[in-house]
Formats: C-alpha cells, structure tokens, sequence
C-alpha cells in the first residue's frame, strides 16, 4: 500500500487576546447603573445590550480595555447627566476614555438642540475627533445600523416612526456617516457600516 501524505494542517494565526482587567467590570456595572431602565428606542429590549454590542464590536476591531471601556460609557454623558458625568469617567477610568466617551457624545445639555442641528455638528467633529474616538464612533453607528435594519425587516416603516429624522434623514445620515469615516481613514467597523447601509437601502428600494 503506498504512503499516502497526510493533508497538512492549517496554521492558525494566534493573536494575543486583550487583556480586560476589573476596571472593564467597573465600567460595566456603571453602565448598567447609568442606564438602568432605558431601552432601545421602540422596543423593549434594555439599552446596555447596545452598550455591549458597541464594546464588542470595538474589541473584534482591535481596540484595547480603554476603547472597550469607552464603548461601554459612549452615551453616558449624553443621556446620563452631562458634564458631571464626564468628570465622573474622568475620575474613575482617566482622560483618554473621557476623551473618547466626550469625542462620541453629539450634545451634553437638556433640553437637546434640533435633531439635523446636532447631526450636522457631529458631522464636522468628526475630522478634529481621535482615531480612538471615530472607531468608537463607527461601532456606534455599525450597531445601531444593524438594529434598523433588523427592524425593517420585522416591522417595515413602522420603523422609522422611532426616529426623529424619519426615514429620509435617517437614511441621510448614515450616509453621510459611510462618507465622513471613509474619508478620513476607512478599517473594518466602517466598511461593514457601508455595507449596512447599502443592505438598508436596498431593502426599502432606496438605493441613490
């Protein structure tokens, strides 16, 4: 019987995992406390699963404990208390997750400024804004596309009813988005974004 080779083996590239120490289980239990009893908009479904996503989504990009840490917190000082909240992440997790979490924020006041005021302000942040801060930003967006998505396909323009912008400013914006974050450096959080956003308008017929 002749020597058959055996088929060789795949070599599997081993990365070295990030470390996530308690200050990441710090910063989760004051999420969860932070926004306790919010939900995601329309749906009964608890705002820190977001908050979660956002961290995941960072982590499989490759961002380290401060970016997942800032993921966590990115809408805590926009929906959770301003800046006395900043000055609290500042304290507790330094300035470069402060930096980050104030970099993803798009109003610290209440009652909000108009909804396309604030998009367009986001908008032009975006190029003064930290690499640290626009990939925080994009998993933000990437989830929150993801959901709308989902949505759409559950419930259809019902879903547009959840948004301020409505369908066309909602849309608007996200474009916008695709555009501004690949302007200034493209990576693997915005082009899945992209391609969310494409998926979106080809499932509602809207495609540009």
């Amino acid at each position: 019987m002749k020597n058959r080779k055996r088929p060789s083996r795949l070599k599997l590239q081993v990365r070295k995992v990030t470390p996530l120490s308690p200050r990441f289980v710090r910063a989760f239990r004051l999420a969860a406390r932070l926004h306790a009893g919010q939900g995601r908009k329309g749906t009964e479904v608890p705002y820190l699963a977001h908050l979660m996503g956002v961290a995941s989504l960072v982590l499989e990009a490759g961002g380290d404990e401060d970016l997942a840490i800032a993921a966590l917190l990115h809408d805590a000082v926009e929906d959770c208390g301003g800046q006395p909240t900043l000055r609290l992440i500042r304290r507790q997790f330094g300035s470069r997750v402060a930096r980050v979490v104030e970099e993803c924020t798009d109003a610290d006041t209440l009652p909000k400024p108009p909804w396309r005021e604030r998009k367009q302000r986001y908008l032009a942040h975006l190029p003064q804004a930290s690499a640290d801060g626009r990939l925080v930003s994009a998993a933000d967006k990437l989830h929150n596309a993801r959901a709308i998505l989902t949505d759409y396909r559950l419930v259809g323009d019902g879903v547009w009813d959840r948004f301020k912008g409505g369908r066309d400013g909602t849309l608007w914006y996200y474009r916008a988005l695709v555009e501004t974050f690949r302007r200034l450096g493209t990576n693997r959080v915005v082009e899945e974004l992209a391609r969310t956003v494409e998926e979106l308008e080809r499932a509602i017929g809207n495609k540009r």
